[in-house]
């Protein structure tokens, strides 16, 4: 999808959304509840916008209408990054977005989308799943009153996109550089200046010239935000975002006081949103970067190994000071994610790397 069309959609759905904020609560008729989801995301957002467009259907599918998720994207309610204070606030029931947007409330919540140099797509899910992930991602969410789910992933992200050449670190020295989450700290101390900004407003600061530099996801994405008309070095892969992750997070009373079927629903939906976002990225991911690539002479290329290896050393200091802060849960969550770092990394470099170093090696197909 070209930018302008993305844009364009976008823009339409905005302005048909905009009488529907007007609901004041929600709404509750024979048993039958709607709840709205504000999200990160602009409309149709290929991948994410629409995984949380897909969610909301699933939900309401599987409750056989009995529970009704309303989608409101980025602007159409609130701002994209004020999404989950909606949620807090009470404007909205759920958010869609990922919790490393909301690491001004707690550093923790970072760990829950993805560490630089740390856990793939797979590690992480283990962690959150079977390691104690999910049960230290309650006790943060739940000082806000809140629940949490994991709702998407991304996979490995691309690095981003430079208008430069990166020839080493000498290159990163005040580079203006739009990255989130503990990746942005990473890439502050390799000396960049680093903002966030959500998806709909970093073409303009990059057109501007206020950004020289940015990251979103990936090809499949990118390719719709259409930074390659301004900047055309895309590297990969990301070495601060290995395998990202998106959550919905809900208003906890809201969502306990949902009869037991209903919770199942949206715990269920949004592990199948999981994985579906993440067979969309990969099936989406490939086909865009060759058009990138063929249509729009945009460069492949890999960061050079000084700054990967200035990067490993600034995520190992970044872990160590959090896990020494005075934060106490933060810390516990840092603990949890580096022990079942170093137990689930030996299933991913012992079996999964060996074989695709040999598939690499050996196989061709015509």
């Amino acid at each position: 999808m070209k930018r302008r069309e993305f844009f364009k959609q976008a823009s339409v759905a905005t302005i048909g959304a905009a009488a529907a904020t007007t609901l004041a609560a929600p709404a509750i008729a024979q048993d039958k509840i709607t709840w709205r989801m504000v999200t990160t995301w602009p409309k149709n957002f290929p991948g994410l916008g629409v995984g949380a467009q897909n969610l909301a259907d699933r939900i309401t599918k599987a409750s056989g209408g009995r529970l009704t998720v309303q989608v409101f994207a980025a602007g159409e309610m609130v701002p994209g990054l004020q999404a989950l204070d909606a949620v807090i606030d009470g404007s909205a029931e759920m958010s869609h977005g990922t919790p490393y947007y909301w690491q001004n409330k707690s550093q923790g919540l970072s760990f829950f989308t993805g560490v630089p140099f740390g856990m793939t797509s797979r590690e992480l899910t283990a962690w959150v799943r079977y390691l104690g992930g999910q049960e230290l991602w309650d006790k943060i969410y739940d000082q806000f009153g809140l629940q949490g789910f994991l709702s998407g992933d991304t996979g490995t992200q691309a690095g981003g996109w430079f208008r430069n050449e990166l020839t080493g670190l000498s290159d990163i020295q005040g580079l203006r550089f739009r990255t989130p989450g503990l990746g942005g700290q990473v890439w502050g101390k390799l000396g960049a200046s680093v903002t966030n900004l959500a998806a709909g407003e970093i073409f303009a600061a990059l057109q501007s010239g206020t950004l020289d530099a940015a990251e979103f996801v990936g090809p499949y994405n990118d390719l719709a935000l259409g930074f390659y008309q301004i900047a055309k070095n895309y590297y990969f892969p990301s070495f601060v975002e290995p395998g990202l992750a998106t959550e919905i997070v809900v208003d906890k009373a809201k969502y306990q006081a949902l009869p037991e079927d209903l919770q199942e629903i949206v715990r269920v939906c949004a592990q199948a949103s999981y994985d579906d976002v993440a067979s969309d990225m990969y099936a989406n991911d490939p086909r865009a970067l060759n058009a990138l690539v063929s249509e729009h002479g945009v460069q492949v290329r890999r960061f050079p190994d000084e700054i990967l290896e200035a990067g490993a050393k600034a995520s190992m200091e970044l872990i160590a000071e959090i896990r020494d802060g005075g934060d106490a849960l933060t810390k516990e969550v840092a603990e949890s994610f580096v022990t079942s770092f170093n137990l689930l990394r030996q299933r991913t470099e012992g079996t999964d790397m060996p074989y695709l170093s040999a598939r690499e090696k050996y196989i061709k197909y015509e």
